[in-house]
């Protein structure tokens, strides 16, 4: 297998589901280049990317001549080409946590749209929005933390005692709101806050924005 990787992002360094296949990376140990594409000028339409990435979108993972698009796809594919003991799991090794992290990657990535219009991920290392949220955000905001107030324990502990990517993805929604300091009950900050410190979250919003 060809070690050359390279993982294409929106060249702010924003998105949410560039930073899972980004923090699948780093937490596997695996060497890789990070390529911009600019969205905002439609990078992402050119012959070059679509030829590349097959839904035009970011994140794609490039593995010498075989390319990938959508995050969750890239997070699968990194733990079975690059499996434990050999590099770290980002995945639950019992069936059911797995399928549940599955779960908990695919939900956020296709609800709470009312919530990430509100708080979008900007606000975590940018300008916050002292708005209230609209009923709609409120309902989405409602709904996630109860959730994740059904997932994480008393303490903030990882979701499913060993870490896993879904302790990103479902992180990174949350910290929409704490790190805009919008309420949330104190285990849940906890946990959001562990997970940031977490030093491939950390290089990740260090990049230029």
């Amino acid at each position: 297998m060809s070690s050359q990787l390279v993982l294409y992002t929106n060249h702010q360094h924003s998105s949410p589901y560039v930073l899972s296949a980004y923090a699948a990376l780093v937490e596997k140990n695996l060497p890789f280049e990070l390529k911009e594409i600019n969205l905002t000028t439609g990078e992402q339409h050119s012959g070059d990317f679509t030829r590349l990435s097959l839904t035009a979108r970011v994140p794609t993972l490039v593995v010498g001549d075989f390319s990938l698009a959508e995050s969750s796809a890239i997070d699968e594919y990194l733990e079975d080409a690059y499996p434990a003991p050999g590099h770290t799991a980002i995945y639950p090794a019992d069936l059911q946590l797995r399928a549940r992290a599955r779960q908990i990657q695919a939900w956020v990535r296709s609800d709470l749209g009312a919530l990430r219009e509100e708080r979008p991920t900007s606000i975590i290392y940018g300008t916050k929005n002292p708005n209230s949220l609209s009923k709609n955000a409120q309902r989405a905001c409602d709904k996630l933390l109860a959730v994740a107030g059904s997932l994480i324990d008393k303490d903030g502990n990882n979701l499913f005692g060993a870490w896993s990517i879904a302790d990103v993805d479902l992180s990174v929604m949350l910290n929409r709101l704490v790190a805009n300091g919008d309420t949330v009950p104190a285990n849940i900050r906890k946990y959001t806050e562990r997970q940031s410190s977490r030093p491939s979250i950390q290089s990740w919003w260090k990049l230029p924005h």
